[in-house]
């Protein structure tokens, strides 16, 4: 679908091919591990690549395809690729990017999970991580290489909540000839328009907002299509470009990383995900209007500490107002301590506990005892994890309910 249809138009018709045979306008469910063929010439074909078609659902699937392709006309990219979650997004991209002996920028502040990715699975096959401070421009200039093959961060830091400038990065990483890869999970494609500020491959854990209620686990990668790969500085995409051209990034990824790593998205995951991103505009608006009026809210009670990237006091709320459509619907409040925390959130009666983000739900965690819990508390505070912090993922239940139920586990009454 072209890209002169607004965003709100995209999330509901694009990527899905027109049904001739029953007129159905939903997405079909191809629950099925491979496809059949009549003719033994066109597997060949297939196999060959001389002739589009599906093989084998760990390779490619309609279903996943349609889900694919709505997701990069959202982002208007070159091209996307889905995955069995999140996490399997950011393997997949550091994989088709990297090798044993290169290196890698990324913020100090990133999700326990890609923290953990990063220094046990990438260390352990060679490749090294410099962490910088994702607000500190000077900090990634410094941590250049002629090593380093991409710059990875997040676009709110999880549960830092600290505002990365994207296009100063992305210029930084421009001039060294490497792409800044963007985990945006927490902004959605709505919230920001990743190829305005530079950004070349983003990431979405789907398994989040996109698809809205907490349901299905899923993952996205999208080439934005603005970065030469044939004058890589890997070897593996140069060779590449060969054969795919423009789209070196997306073969490599699919052929050797996605396909022998079996890490792909399942059609009925990828379903109820295109289902979600029918409702994400929605969705994100009430998201942000709700987290912005919990924000001042929480800053009427007696708290240690409030921290929301919509309240002026934000050190890089200007920046977050210029980079993203709403401030997100993260909210990190302090108690004073670990205690204190587990007293409210075991008084809570709607808001509910569990290590997720982005669900239709409000949802909150204890982030030091639970998703950080292997970390020393200086690995910790450089995540900007305490032992007094709760993670808030504010939903779209009515906000006076989420208010009140605030009110109650605060309070005691």
């Amino acid at each position: 679908m072209s890209t002169k249809f607004e965003f709100e138009t995209r999330s509901i018709h694009s990527g899905l091919e027109r049904d001739e045979l029953y007129g159905a306008t939903s997405l079909p469910i191809y629950e099925t591990a491979a496809f059949a063929y009549q003719r033994a010439e066109d597997l060949e074909a297939v196999f060959a690549g001389r002739k589009p078609g599906y093989i084998y659902s760990r390779i490619n699937n309609p279903t996943v395809a349609a889900f694919e392709r709505r997701i990069n006309s959202l982002e208007e990219g070159l091209g996307a690729i889905a995955t069995a979650s999140g996490m399997a997004a950011i393997a997949t991209t550091v994989g088709t990017l990297t090798q044993s002996g290169d290196e890698i920028i990324a913020s100090k502040s990133l999700f326990g999970g890609t923290l953990q990715f990063f220094n046990e699975v990438l260390a352990s096959n060679g490749i090294k991580t410099v962490y910088v401070d994702p607000t500190d421009i000077e900090a990634y200039r410094r941590a250049f290489s002629s090593k380093t093959r991409l710059v990875f961060v997040e676009t709110i830091g999880n549960p830092k909540l600290d505002i990365p400038d994207l296009r100063a990065i992305a210029r930084l990483a421009n001039e060294n000839n490497v792409p800044l890869v963007v985990d945006s999970t927490l902004t959605t494609p709505y919230l920001l328009e990743a190829k305005k500020f530079g950004v070349n491959i983003v990431i979405h854990s789907t398994s989040k907002y996109i698809a809205g209620s907490g349901q299905a686990i899923g993952g996205i990668l999208v080439d934005l299509g603005n970065f030469n790969w044939r004058n890589s500085k890997s070897e593996l995409l140069v060779a590449m470009t060969r054969q795919a051209g423009e789209f070196a990034f997306l073969a490599r990824a699919r052929k050797q990383i996605l396909q022998n790593t079996g890490s792909c998205l399942a059609p009925f995951n990828a379903f109820l995900q295109n289902l979600g991103l029918e409702t994400l505009a929605l969705r994100m608006k009430q998201h942000c209007e709700n987290a912005l009026r919990l924000a001042e809210f929480l800053k009427t009670q007696d708290l240690v500490g409030v921290n929301y990237p919509g309240l002026p006091e934000h050190a890089q709320y200007q920046l977050a107002k210029e980079q993203y459509r709403g401030f997100g619907a993260m909210i990190t409040i302090r108690l004073g301590s670990k205690e204190r925390c587990f007293e409210v959130i075991n008084r809570f009666q709607m808001v509910k506990q569990l290590a997720n983000v982005g669900d239709a739900k409000t949802l909150v965690i204890h982030p030091a005892s639970t998703i950080f819990h292997t970390y020393s508390e200086a690995e910790q505070e450089t995540a900007g994890v305490y032992p007094d912090l709760i993670r808030i993922s504010v939903g779209i239940e009515n906000i006076k309910d989420i208010i009140d139920d605030f009110e109650q586990a605060l309070t005691g009454r």
